[in-house]
């Protein structure tokens, strides 16, 4: 059956579950009919039995049946449906006997048939003489004689009934089947069209098209309503997969690329300065201290830029296992990052040191994290603050509580991002001005995505208000932690 197509299964199993319930009411139908027509002959055979054995006749040799009158005994045993009568003696030979003209001794039951017959007015089943016919008789004992009377009518007819509507309903059956079927491969037909639907979708999508969608082809409330349904949202979440590791993938790519390039410049400059001393292009000590100079530079940076990636993977591979969450509060932090970082950086510059969005003082901001790793993040928008705005452009920090968490703020007045600019500022090795040299403060490019992985290990985040002109506020966002 497996090599069938689903509509033909249907169609054959259906078509079996109808044969076998037409048959089961064929059968059921004769059966009945059968039933039917017995119960019928053995009342008519009990009340004549019963009439005749209560006749008031001395010996049944004095019934003198009309055997020259065919035309009367005929149609009077027919009409009570009872066209064999016989009488018994005590010892059980045949006394007397009437029977229809029509029958001939052959046809009828044999004596021994008829001594076997209860006389206690139970219907049962002879045979006739010859082997061939069914009958049904009845005996009760006379009343006025010391005898039995048996009545006996064949069951030729109502077989004959039987077998006519057995016959009529094999062919009304037939017929009916062929009928069914016919107008059954048409409606499975019709009602699978919506999985041909499917079927044509589907192939759509594995031959790339994975905007394709099931239309509405049913309501939502049926089965195949449900199934479109599901297999839309299942394709939706299989686009969303695909353009996500598609996404990834382009990420991974830049990401090597960055890296490699990130690495491949420090890696050149020792090398290009170990390569130009071996060859002895430093006769000069001082051209060997400068040598050493910068290889110690770029060493240092190669160092800086493995520390960093190796703290991106720990973070993103297991976040909580990186941090020592002990209860502070960000004013320590707003303090240290006005002396240590920003005015470490650039005396120059004015620092402000104020309450959330630069109202009020400062207030407090508990929270439950890892001191190291918080001023790792906020010397990384302090020097990002530095690091991107004019020389004396003013900065404020910003620290308190707002809407049940604690925050911190690092604002400037600088040039600001534009919203494409502010939508990749986290990402890794993306750097808003491309133009700034690494040996003028420029760095890889992974402060914040550091910043950011560190707030979210801590379940925070780092959030960003730009515009361009309006300069940028890096906020820093952690859970409150209950002193209660």
């Amino acid at each position: 059956m497996n090599r069938f197509s689903l509509r033909a299964r249907l169609l054959v199993l259906t078509s079996a579950l109808l044969l076998t319930g037409m048959s089961l009411i064929g059968v059921f139908v004769s059966v009945s009919l059968d039933r039917y027509q017995l119960d019928r002959i053995d009342g008519q055979l009990r009340s004549f039995t019963e009439i005749v054995s209560r006749m008031p006749v001395a010996e049944p040799v004095d019934v003198e049946p009309p055997a020259d009158r065919p035309e009367l005994l005929d149609p009077a045993l027919d009409l009570v449906g009872t066209p064999y009568l016989v009488y018994l003696d005590a010892d059980g030979a045949v006394v007397r006997e009437l029977h229809s003209s029509g029958l001939d001794d052959a046809a009828l039951p044999a004596p021994a048939e008829l001594r076997a017959v209860p006389a206690d007015g139970t219907a049962v089943e002879v045979v006739a003489a010859d082997g061939g016919e069914r009958w049904r008789a009845v005996a009760l004992p006379a009343r006025a004689w010391d005898g039995t009377v048996v009545a006996a009518a064949p069951l030729a007819e109502a077989d004959a009934t039987v077998a006519a509507l057995r016959n009529s309903s094999v062919m009304s059956e037939a017929v009916l089947l062929v009928v069914l079927t016919g107008v059954g491969w048409f409606a499975l037909g019709r009602g699978m069209r919506p999985l041909r639907r499917i079927e044509h979708t589907a192939a759509a999508i594995a031959g790339g098209d994975l905007s394709r969608r099931v239309p509405d082809l049913a309501a939502p409330n049926t089965e195949i309503g449900h199934l479109a349904d599901s297999l839309n949202t299942m394709l939706g979440q299989l686009e969303k997969a695909f353009a996500d590791r598609t996404a990834s993938e382009a990420r991974m790519r830049d990401f090597v690329w960055d890296v490699s390039h990130e690495l491949r410049t420090p890696l050149f400059g020792i090398k290009g300065s170990t390569e130009l001393y071996r060859m002895g292009g430093m006769p000069e000590r001082s051209d060997v201290d400068e040598a050493m100079r910068r290889i110690d530079r770029e060493s240092t940076r190669l160092a800086a830029l493995t520390e960093d990636l190796l703290l991106l993977a720990m973070l993103d591979e297991a976040p909580e296992g990186q941090l020592e969450p002990t209860p502070m509060d960000l004013r320590t932090l707003a303090g240290d990052a006005r002396h240590d970082d920003v005015r470490a950086l650039d005396p120059s510059r004015p620092v402000e040191l104020t309450g959330p969005d630069g109202i009020g003082p400062p207030g407090p901001a508990p929270a439950l994290g890892d001191e190291a790793r918080l001023r790792q993040v906020v010397a990384n928008l302090a020097g990002n603050a530095v690091a991107h705005t004019p020389p004396g452009t003013a900065v404020r920090i910003g620290v308190g509580t707002v809407n049940g968490s604690a925050v911190m703020e690092v604002a400037d007045e600088g040039p600001g991002m534009t919203a494409e600019q502010a939508g990749r500022v986290f990402d890794r090795f993306y750097r808003a001005d491309r133009s700034r040299q690494r040996d003028s403060g420029g760095g890889a490019g992974l402060g914040l995505s550091i910043a950011k992985s560190i707030a979210a290990a801590h379940g925070g985040d780092v959030e960003l208000e730009t515009a361009v002109g309006e300069g940028a506020c890096f906020r820093l966002v952690l859970p409150r932690l209950d002193q209660d």
